[in-house]
C-alpha cells in the first residue's frame, strides 16, 4: 500500500523529538515537514497548505498555545495536535478551546502518536465532507445512474477506467439534463478520492464579477465587504477531492486563463492575497455546447481545452435511449411515491408508447419534471395515456404561419395554436427558440430582443429545456 497524500508539519525545537516524529509518519504520508524555528514554519506555512500540524507547546520565545490561537485568528481551519512534556490539565483544556484536536505528552507514545494522526486526518476529511454535502443536500438529486442502452453502457465503463487514475482531468459532453453532474459524481466516487469532497460550480450561473471569489477565495480588504481573514474558495473546498465545472463554456476569457493555471501549476492566488495556495484536486468539466467550434471562433481558449480534453466522455440525449426512458421514469415513479405518499404501480402500454415517442429535449431532467407532475396530480394506482396528454399536446405544432408566406413587419407578430389549446409554457418555448434563431444563438441580442433581462432568458432556457448547442437550436 502507498503513502497517503497528505501534508504533515512538526513544529518541535527538539531536533530528536522531530527526527523521531518525521521517522514515523513519513512511511505512511507523502510529506512530513519538521521546524525547529517556529517563525520560519509560520511563514512557509501557506505555501505547503498542510492537512495537519503537529505543535510543541514550549517552543523558546514562542508558547505554542499563542500560534494555535494566531492561526485560528488568521482563517487556518486545518488539525492541530498540540504536544508538551508537561501534563497539565489547564493547559489541555485551554488547547481544547482554542481549537486543538488532540494533546499529546511527552516522552511521546509514538503508538498513540500514530493512531492520533490517523483518526485527526479522518475525522478532518468527514467534516469537510459534511460542509459540501449539507449545500448539495438542500437539493435531492438522483444518486445513481441508471440506463441498459449501448450508449450510457459505453459512457459508463469509460467513466469506471477514468475513475481509476485519480488526476486525470476529464470533459464531459452532452446536452442539457442528460446527467453530466451526476456522472461527474459517480467517477468521483469510485475513484481514490472518494474520500474527499466533490465540490461543483455553475459557470453559467455566478456573475461575472463573482466567479473569481468564488473559486479562489479572498482575504480582508480585497473589495468592498470582504470582511473575513481568509474566505476559501470553491478550489480549496476541494482539496484532496474533485472539483466539477459545469457548462465551463460560459467561463470568461480571463478566468480561462486563470483556470488554465491552476490546472498546470496546482496552485492559485486569493482575491487580494500575495501567498501562493497550493492544492490537491481533479478537475472534471461538463458542457452542452461544441468547444472545437468555440474555439475556432476565439470564444473558448485552445490550451485550456486540449488541457481539459484528457479524458472525454459523451453523453447521449434520452430520445436515443429507447427503453431507459422507461427504467428512469419507472424510478422517479418510486421517488415520488415515497416523496407524495402515494402508490402508482406504474405505466400502461399506450402511456409507455407514448413516452418512448416523445423527443425529450430536455432529457432525464424533463422527464424527471413530467414524472413529478403527474404524480402530484394522478389519482390512480396506474399512469395512463390520458396522464400524460400534455406531452401529445407539446407534440403539435403550436406557432406557425398561414398557408400563404405572411410579411411580419416590426413590433408584429404571428400565433397559431390548434384548436383544442396548448399549455403555455409551449408558447414561451417556441418564442424563445425563434428569437434564438434570428440571433443565432445570441443570449444577450435574444433578451434586448424579447425585453427582458439576459439572466431571466437564461432561467427560461434551462427551466425549459431548450438545447442552444452547436448550430441547431430546439
Amino acid at each position: 500500500m502507498g503513502k497517503q497524500n497528505y501534508t504533515i508539519v512538526v513544529i518541535e525545537d527538539d531536533p530528536l523529538v522531530n527526527r523521531t516524529v518525521e521517522g514515523i509518519l513519513a512511511d505512511k504520508y507523502n510529506r512530513v515537514i519538521t521546524y525547529t524555528d517556529p517563525q520560519r514554519a509560520l511563514d512557509e506555512l501557506h505555501i505547503l497548505s498542510p492537512d495537519l500540524i503537529l505543535l510543541d507547546i514550549f517552543l523558546g520565545h514562542f508558547n505554542g498555545l499563542d500560534i494555535l490561537e494566531m492561526l485560528r485568528k488568521q482563517g487556518y481551519t486545518m488539525p492541530v495536535i498540540m504536544m508538551t512534556a508537561f501534563s497539565d490539565i489547564k493547559m489541555a483544556v485551554r488547547a481544547m478551546k482554542l481549537g486543538a484536536e488532540d494533546f499529546i505528552v511527552k516522552p511521546l507514545d509514538l503508538e498513540q502518536l500514530e493512531v492520533s494522526v490517523e483518526r485527526t486526518l479522518q475525522n478532518y476529511d468527514l467534516r469537510r465532507q459534511v460542509d459540501i454535502l449539507s449545500e448539495q443536500l438542500k437539493q435531492e438529486q438522483p444518486s445513481e445512474i441508471l440506463g441498459n442502452s449501448e450508449g450510457m453502457q459505453k459512457a459508463l465503463e469509460l467513466a469506471k477506467i477514468v475513475a481509476a487514475v485519480p488526476d486525470t482531468t476529464v470533459l464531459i459532453g452532452g446536452e442539457s439534463g442528460t446527467g453530466k453532474e451526476l456522472l461527474g459524481r459517480f467517477i468521483h466516487m469510485n475513484s481514490p478520492r472518494a474520500k474527499g469532497p466533490f465540490v461543483t460550480i455553475n459557470c453559467g450561473a455566478i456573475p461575472r464579477e463573482l466567479a473569481e471569489n468564488e473559486l479562489f477565495g479572498y482575504e480582508r480588504g480585497a473589495f468592498t465587504g470582504a470582511t473575513e481573514k481568509i474566505k476559501p474558495g470553491k478550489f480549496e473546498q476541494a482539496h484532496h477531492g474533485t472539483i466539477l465545472f459545469d457548462e465551463i463554456a460560459e467561463l470568461s476569457l480571463d478566468l480561462q486563463v486563470k483556470l488554465l493555471r491552476v490546472l498546470q501549476e496546482k496552485s492559485f492566488y486569493r482575491l487580494g492575497g500575495t501567498k501562493e495556495i497550493t492544492v490537491d484536486v481533479r478537475v472534471i468539466a461538463s458542457t452542452n455546447r461544441d468547444l472545437e467550434k468555440l474555439v475556432e471562433e476565439e470564444k473558448f481558449r485552445e490550451d485550456l481545452y486540449y488541457r481539459l480534453n484528457v479524458a472525454r466522455i459523451h453523453l447521449p440525449p434520452l430520445r436515443e435511449r429507447g427503453n431507459d426512458i422507461v427504467l428512469l421514469a419507472t424510478a422517479f415513479v418510486k421517488e415520488f411515491n415515497k416523496k407524495f405518499a402515494k402508490n402508482v404501480s406504474g405505466f400502461t402500454a399506450e402511456a409507455v408508447e407514448l413516452m418512448k415517442s416523445y423527443p425529450w429535449k430536455g432529457n432525464v431532467r424533463e422527464l424527471r419534471n413530467c414524472i413529478e407532475r403527474v404524480m402530484l396530480l394522478e389519482t390512480g394506482d396506474i399512469i395512463t395515456k390520458e396522464s400524460l396528454s400534455f406531452l401529445r399536446a407539446s407534440m403539435t405544432p403550436v406557432i406557425g404561419t398561414a398557408k400563404q408566406p405572411v410579411e411580419i413587419k416590426d413590433g408584429q407578430h404571428y400565433l397559431q395554436i390548434s384548436k383544442t389549446g396548448v399549455p403555455m409554457a409551449n408558447v414561451i418555448k417556441d418564442l424563445i427558440i425563434q428569437t434564438l434563431k434570428i440571433t443565432n444563438g445570441n443570449q444577450i441580442k435574444a433578451a434586448k430582443l424579447l425585453g427582458i433581462s439576459r439572466a431571466k432568458l437564461r432561467y427560461r432556457i434551462e427551466q425549459l429545456g431548450i438545447n442552444i448547442s452547436g448550430k441547431n437550436i430546439s
